[in-house]
């Protein structure tokens, strides 16, 4: 059955590392849905944050009022009584040039001070004049004189007495020797008293509020993206190097155990995303001259999970009858031994240093056509070893015994090894550890595989965030199993109900 599952997944092994001189075609729409998706949760803390702050302000604030009284300017010289046009001409000139200046006019001590003690306000002319709003239409002869305050009545009674003071001033006061200005300013409509208050403006603002704490919120998002220095999402590492996902593996217990999920465990839903594995790397190239593949696992930080992969993956394809050789070449820092539960002690590195047989340090583990290679003693000069002729005579030979031969290789921020290894397989499979793996080491391993025309056959995302709860549903009813062993999707159901009651 699994077999023929596989049939139906297309080949990987034609990815290749994306190189850091393609042209950037900068963020489309669907790369900002997806980091806002990404940095969701702080995309709505900022928006929060935003609205709430302009609501508190909004409904904090105290009222304002506002009361606007408009005043006329008319030309009384004498001299245009006997309509000659000339005259009116010059006076219209006359009124357009002066009226200009009364709105600057109408905040000036002549004009306020005699405000300030009509209606015995306790203030001073300049913070009057801050509750005014003055101005003059463009090509009118009228002048708006608006007053703001907390006070609904003193709002129109600051605006009507000041009409009143820059028409008296305008008339009386411009001129030297008592001589009246032909200008008159006639106040044709007074300030009546409002009756809602003109700030804060409720709709504007909460509407303001809306959109700033949207803006923002996918500002912060962007930020957030740009500031993180590790891999959170499988995407994450598809920007940065173009290759697929051959699967995702969650944090759970269960891997920290001695024994491989495939075995421990194979009903459950990791271990069947380890088969998932195990079909996209079905598909990738046999190594030219043999019938078998090469599959080199690596990762780019240490403690990123390759090695608990490595044993799975060569788990999975054991189980489905291939003839598996899983070779622990991370001679730094060995670990395929304990993760199984083997004796560790002679392994390839008596092989490489002439010290020992491959039959010698082969061991068949769980099925008879699965057998392990561990690495043996740490030896001080791992490289060499590595990069002899000897270990490619090893692999040689591995090719033409085995279906597959799987490396597991030391972390590539620690050494070249897998690059090395990759040259003479079909590519690398990079395990990938969720917050381990650091972009900045990513790309650069990216350029380095690059320059080196080895290629990323594909992702394990490891340390994926746990799914929520009503996605898993289906896991629960393909994976629950009681503790005989057989399958109990009902019982699993009646628990939820019943939790649910609570």
């Amino acid at each position: 059955m699994a077999a023929a599952a596989e049939s139906n997944v297309p080949a990987t092994n034609q990815v290749v590392v994306e190189s850091n001189d393609t042209e950037d075609d900068g963020i489309t729409l669907m790369d900002l849905f997806r980091i806002v998706h990404k940095h969701l949760l702080v995309g709505i803390i900022t928006f929060v944050v935003v609205f709430a702050a302009v609501c508190a302000y909004t409904f904090l604030v105290p009222p304002k009022y506002s009361a606007t009284a408009q005043v006329f300017a008319t030309y009384s010289d004498s001299s245009v009584q006997d309509n000659n046009i000339s005259n009116i001409n010059s006076a219209s000139t006359y009124i357009t040039n002066q009226i200009q200046s009364y709105p600057t006019l109408a905040t000036t001590e002549s004009v306020l001070k005699p405000v300030i003690d009509d209606l015995g306000l306790d203030t001073t002319v300049a913070n009057l004049a801050g509750q005014l709003t003055v101005t003059n239409p463009t090509n009118t002869a009228f002048v708006n004189i608006t007053a703001e305050t907390g006070d609904a009545k003193q709002a129109s009674d600051i605006a009507n007495s000041v009409a009143e003071s820059l028409s008296n001033v305008v008339e009386k006061s411009l001129y030297a020797s008592g001589k009246e200005s032909p200008v008159k300013l006639s106040v044709v409509q007074r300030a009546a008293e409002p009756v809602a208050p003109s700030s804060p403006k409720v709709a504007l603002y909460l509407a303001v509020g809306l959109v700033a704490g949207l803006i923002l919120g996918v500002f912060a998002a962007l930020i957030r993206d740009l500031m993180a220095t590790h891999v959170e999402e499988a995407s994450d590492l598809q920007d940065i190097i173009n290759a697929p996902i051959m699967g995702r593996i969650p944090t759970d217990e269960s891997l920290q155990g001695n024994k491989p999920l495939i075995v421990s465990n194979p009903a459950g839903r990791i271990a069947e995303e380890f088969r998932r594995i195990r079909t996209n790397l079905s598909f990738t190239s046999k190594v030219e001259g043999s019938d078998a593949r090469m599959i080199v696992i690596s990762s780019v930080e240490p403690s990123e999970g390759k090695t608990t992969v490595s044993v799975n993956v060569a788990a999975a394809l054991a189980e489905n009858g291939a003839k598996v050789l899983l070779i622990d070449a991370d001679l730094r820092h060995p670990s395929v031994a304990d993760h199984i539960g083997l004796e560790g002690g002679a392994g390839l590195a008596h092989v490489l240093s002439g010290q020992a047989t491959v039959k010698d340090v082969v061991q068949r583990y769980w099925k008879p056509n699965l057998h392990i290679m561990p690495a043996g003693p740490k030896p001080p000069n791992a490289s060499m070893l590595l990069n002899s002729k000897t270990m490619t005579e090893l692999l040689d030979v591995a090719l033409q015994t085995y279906d597959y031969v799987i490396v597991d290789t030391s972390p590539m921020v620690v050494a070249n090894d897998a690059a090395v290894f990759g040259a003479k397989s079909d590519g690398i499979v990079l395990v990938s550890g969720r917050g381990v793996t650091m972009k900045r080491d990513l790309k650069d391993i990216a350029v380095q595989l690059d320059n080196l025309s080895v290629p990323v056959v594909g992702f394990v995302f490891n340390f994926e965030k746990e799914r929520k709860a009503s996605s898993n549903d289906n896991y629960y009813y393909y994976y629950y199993y009681d503790e005989a062993g057989k399958k109990s999707k009902h019982s699993h159901k009646n628990s939820r109900k019943k939790k649910s009651k609570h």
